[in-house]
């Protein structure tokens, strides 16, 4: 829980470098708060609930994918690439998914080593 707390403690920062945990985690609860919401939404035909908890995690969750691009060596630009349908959202997935730069690169300190 604490991975999912840290990158909202980090709301705006798209400097650094962020673990693949911290990504993957932060993505799960998202997703399961995103679905209870949604639940919840149905069950009182609110409506607005989802669109609100979106809305109030979009800065974090484009900060996080920087800082993730970031601990694999990129640009956080590359998330741009995302626009392009299926095949932007393949490459995305694999630099999510790809291990962190071993040594310190322009980003920073490799946070699996040095930052925790």
């Amino acid at each position: 829980m604490h991975w999912y707390l840290d990158v909202l403690k980090k709301y705006v920062v798209f400097e650094g470098r962020a673990r693949r945990t911290e990504y993957w985690v932060f993505g799960l609860i998202s997703a399961i708060i995103s679905l209870l919401l949604s639940i919840l939404d149905n069950a009182l035909s609110l409506g607005f609930l989802g669109s609100l908890y979106s809305l109030a995690v979009l800065l974090p969750s484009l900060g996080v994918s920087v800082r993730r691009l970031h601990d694999t060596n990129r640009s956080g630009w590359w998330l741009l690439i995302g626009l392009v349908p299926v095949i932007g959202w393949i490459v995305l997935l694999v630099f999510m998914l790809i291990d962190s730069d071993p040594q310190a690169n322009e980003y920073g300190p490799n946070p699996k080593y040095g930052e925790m």
